[in-house]
């Protein structure tokens, strides 16, 4: 009898997916480092988040992906804490998130649908953080991702220094 196939690291869809968790980590290190004090309160406008409120949210996207991963969704609002606190809480749950998909446990979701939900919305408020710089005043600079030294795994908040900015 042949034993079942490895479910990764041969999986090129979960090491892609992966990537992308690094990828987000890289760019979210850069939009989250060096924010200016108070910068977690800044109003972009009238019924906006901050910027404390969409990295809190970010925190929990990545607790409802792996909770999606493991077959056991499960939702929860957290109010923001200070901003270093907020940076941590959410490279561990990516962190957290991207050392299930390195195990040898099963994912109980398309990795499609963990992508197009939780994946991409923090994306979309990696750049919203970006813009929310740059209205405070405090722009990150821009950088020729391609050339990003992006590795699986490397989903922390320690990354390493841009090859180019501009």
């Amino acid at each position: 009898m042949t034993p079942p196939a490895p479910t990764h690291p041969s999986d090129p869809k979960r090491e892609l997916f992966r990537h992308t968790l690094a990828t987000l980590a890289y760019r979210g290190g850069k939009t989250l480092r060096h924010a200016p004090a108070g910068f977690a309160d800044f109003r972009g406008g009238e019924g906006l988040r901050t910027p404390g409120q969409i990295l809190a949210h970010m925190g929990d996207l990545f607790d409802w992906a792996l909770s999606i991963a493991a077959g056991q969704q499960k939702w929860q609002d957290s109010q923001p804490m200070p901003w270093d606190q907020e940076v941590e809480r959410f490279f561990a749950a990516l962190r957290k998130f991207d050392d299930f998909l390195a195990s040898p446990e099963a994912v109980q979701a398309p990795f499609e649908k963990l992508f197009q939900g939780p994946v991409a919305d923090a994306l979309t408020h990696v750049g919203q953080i970006a813009i929310l710089r740059r209205m405070a005043g405090a722009p990150i600079k821009g950088e020729n991702y391609h050339k990003a030294e992006i590795q699986i795994g490397r989903v922390g908040a320690d990354q390493t220094p841009p090859k180019r900015e501009f």
